[in-house]
Order: structure tokens, then sequence, then C-alpha cells
């Protein structure tokens, strides 16, 4: 099966930084696995480092039987991965069909074809295809961001906080989205503030604090575990 493989992940924003501190993880396909853990665990940055926005201290990321390059977004986006990240995540001053463009510039030759399928899977941004980016609404925006991502057919679709800015309902417009893709196959690792929605709709959950993993286990049983939900999850008990 294929797998999303990460060992001895470390590093930061510069070359002496360790913010990620050794992490060793494995994502399966139809994984949608969430990251949670408190601001400064390091979610975000594990996230940039796996998706090759940053240069590892050590560690290797493999997808299936491919290294990857450490440090290179073109060589994580070659052997299957996107990024979505939270942030400046569609080109704005740019309309919907240009931005899918933009997402395809690895896959030319097949241009059409690929948008086609992203319209398929979000037929509500069919009728947007030629409104700027930054006129349609948040929940709208992350649409888009992941349909681009999904432009070059990947086998793992990195997410950094999907719902950040977002209504509750919209929200959950995304997560079932993001649900979707991964029950179609794609292995899907996401960081999420929203964590206790998050794991209502993921079957995997990791914490992360302070660079460090401390639980992987089924979404489940993070759900269930008293101790998870007063630290992470709001603080209310299970019933």
């Amino acid at each position: 099966m294929t797998a999303l493989k990460i060992r001895d992940m470390r590093g930061g924003y510069a070359s002496a930084d360790e913010i990620v501190k050794g992490i060793d993880l494995d994502v399966f396909k139809r994984d949608l696995a969430v990251i949670i853990g408190p601001n400064g665990a390091g979610k975000s940055t594990f996230l940039k480092l796996v998706a090759g926005l940053l240069t590892p201290k050590a560690g290797q990321v493999e997808i299936g039987d491919n290294a990857l390059r450490g440090g290179s977004a073109l060589s994580a986006c070659e052997h299957g991965l996107s990024f979505v990240p939270q942030e400046r995540n569609v080109f704005q001053s740019l309309t919907v069909l240009e931005n899918l463009e933009m997402g395809g510039f690895l896959v030319k030759s097949q241009l059409k074809a690929r948008i086609d399928e992203q319209l398929t899977k979000f037929p509500q941004l069919k009728a947007r295809l030629k409104d700027k980016a930054g006129n349609l609404s948040g929940g709208q925006r992350q649409v888009l961001a992941m349909a681009v991502a999904l432009m070059t057919n990947p086998r793992v679709l990195l997410l950094d906080e999907p719902t950040a800015g977002l209504s509750p309902a919209a929200a959950d417009d995304i997560f079932g989205l993001i649900r979707e893709l991964a029950l179609q196959g794609l292995i899907v690792l996401m960081v999420e503030q929203n964590a206790l929605l998050a794991l209502e709709y993921g079957n995997r959950g990791i914490v992360l604090a302070a660079g460090r993993k401390l639980r992987d286990d089924t979404a489940s049983n993070l759900l269930a575990d008293d101790e998870i939900r007063h630290l992470f999850l709001g603080g209310a008990e299970a019933h």
C-alpha cells in the first residue's frame, strides 16, 4: 500500500533551528490524518519541512519507493505531493480558470483534462471560472486552493489550517470535501486548530508538542481520551 514515510524529521526556518525534533510518521492511502497540538508545537513547520518548503536539518521523506530531495518543493511535487498553505494559497488577481492553469504547470499536455476533472470534483467552481479568485468567499477560495493542488494528480495532499477564518458551516463543507478526497484514495495529512471537528472527520490523530510527537492513534481513541480532550480539545470530557 502506498504510504508517506517520514523518518527523523528535524529542522526549522534556519539551518541552526530545530523546531521539529525528530518526528517519525507513516500515513497511508485513504488516511485522513489530523495533526493537533498547542500553538508553537511545530505543526506548520513540520508540514513545510515535509513539503520541501524548508530544508531539513536531518530526516527523510518517501512516497512509496521514492525518496524526496530535502528542501525541494519541486522534487516533492514531481513525486506526487501537493501542499496547500494556510495563507496566500491562490492568486487573488487571477481568475479561477487561470489559477487552475497555474496549478497544471507540470502537466501542460493534459491541462484541459485535468481542469475538467477538478470541475467534476468541485462543481461549485464551474460558474465562477471567469471570476477573480479574490472575489470568492473564504470557503470558495479554499475549494479553489485544493483544486489547484490536485491539478498534478498527487498521491499525497498536505493541508495547513484549511478551515482558518471560515464559518462553522463552511468548515463543515471543507472537512466533508477533504474526507471524500481521502476516501477516493489520497493520503491526506492536515494541520488543524479546529481539532475537535477535524478529528470527527479524520481517522487518524497525531499530537505534537514542543516539536515532538506525543501520540499517534485513531481519531476515535483520541476523542475518547479525557486527558487529550482536556489538554487539546477544549476541555469537554467524552461521553
